[in-house]
């Protein structure tokens, strides 16, 4: 033990002696460690923003559709309630949209008219700042009832105090509708995880779904081409799908046809990460060929200074230093050109890695972008920068450690 320190205070010595020439060498190891470290933590911020976003949009839910549009195919309100009994199924929801326009004292504005049941309140985001939802009695009956963001209610009214007031709203330009605003919920982006993939309107409108067929005398909700469900937090999702799946066949007769199509949020989201991963993989592994530039770079350096110190070496040998000792001597040499290089380039990745992320924060209104990188990753980095040392040092040890006493005191 106490050998091996002599040999490691020795690597140290000779590095301090040649600091500028260390210097120069480290720098292929500190470029290939901090950009893997960069690209890495960058990769990951971005996964976890990616995730964070995507899953306030639309995490557990499970989109179902039907492909056939045969009236025997399509949803019924007494599919949606067998649904909605089902184990891990937290809400069950079809939804109806239509475009429509309301004046008010400020101006004009274009509305999308989002329709509901009771079950579609889950689907929501925000939280209610104001008033209340519509009950299942008044989604049931229709009736003239709305729910609108704090946002909308500034455009409208130029303030947030309007639950009790009415807003008249015109479908197909000639059904005009008195609505009762009940509630006011909280303004956030995309709040609605229905409806976030749609164009984004002038302002939205929640009513209940009844509310449509009361206003233009068609029962729009008694048969749905598509509906939502919810699942529990820890639900498995395949197995709901399959339940549901395996209800509407049965129930419609359409076992064999593929009539009812569905999409899982979490089976997208399990795909944009393995995208996003391996694109990372991949670029930090390209990345990563400087580090064998950067190891060529040690192994070039350490036989100039076989070269520089073969009189040390024939000395040394001449005294009976043995073989094994020499090629560990210079071997730590190595190892340790690359352990600092790869530290320095660990400080300088995650250093990078943060300003990188303030400026896309400050680039990017509303984003709140940081990397992401665990210890795992550090310590793995320090690892294989110390390998490198090892294994591109391994010949000029080898050559340093076999050189003939003799013949290395001969040389000057």
């Amino acid at each position: 033990m106490t050998q091996l320190l002599e040999y490691v205070k020795m690597a140290l010595k000779n590095i301090w002696a040649n600091k500028v020439r260390t210097l120069l060498t480290m720098l292929g190891i500190i470029i290939g460690i901090s950009s893997v470290i960069l690209i890495i933590s960058i990769g990951n911020g971005a996964t976890e923003l990616i995730t964070s976003e995507l899953g306030d949009l639309g995490q557990g839910q499970i989109a179902f559709i039907v492909q056939n549009y045969e009236d025997k195919y399509l949803i019924t309100q007494d599919d949606l309630k067998a649904i909605r009994q089902m184990d891990g199924v937290k809400a069950a929801s079809g939804q109806v949209f239509y475009e429509g326009t309301t004046q008010t004292k400020k101006d004009k504005f274009t509305i999308n008219f989002i329709g509901i049941d009771q079950d579609g309140f889950e689907f929501l985001e925000s939280k209610f700042v104001k008033g209340r939802q519509f009950n299942e009695r008044e989604a049931d009956d229709g009736k003239k009832v709305c729910v609108i963001s704090e946002e909308d209610a500034m455009k409208f009214f130029g303030s947030t105090d309007v639950v009790g007031m009415d807003i008249v709203v015109t479908l197909y330009d000639k059904f005009d509708v008195n609505l009762t605003i009940i509630g006011v919920t909280e303004s956030k982006d995309d709040s609605n995880k229905i409806t976030s993939m749609l164009t984004s309107p002038t302002a939205q409108i929640i009513v209940p779904t009844n509310t449509f067929g009361n206003a233009i005398g068609f029962d729009v909700a008694s048969e749905l081409d598509s509906f939502y469900v919810l699942k529990e937090d820890d639900a498995d999702a395949k197995k709901i799908t399959d339940d549901v799946v395996e209800y509407l066949e049965t129930t419609h007769h359409a076992k064999g046809k593929d009539v009812y199509y569905f999409q899982s949020f979490d089976d997208i989201m399990k795909t944009v990460n393995k995208v996003i991963n391996l694109i990372t993989a991949f670029v930090a592994f390209v990345a990563s060929v400087s580090l064998v530039v950067g190891g060529i770079g040690v192994m070039n350096i350490m036989l100039v200074s076989v070269t520089e110190r073969t009189r040390e070496i024939g000395i040394r040998k001449a005294l009976g230093a043995k073989t094994g000792s020499i090629t560990i001597q210079f071997l730590a040499e190595s190892a340790f050109i690359t352990l600092i290089g790869g530290i320095l380039g660990i400080i300088f990745g995650v250093t990078g890695g943060w300003i990188i992320a303030k400026v896309i924060s400050a680039l990017v209104p509303g984003v709140s972008f940081s990397p992401v990188l665990s210890i795992q990753t550090i310590l793995l980095a320090s690892l294989f920068s110390s390998a490198v040392g090892i294994f591109f040092g391994i010949y000029p040890a080898r050559k340093a450690a076999k050189l003939s006493p003799i013949e290395a005191l001969r040389r000057e």
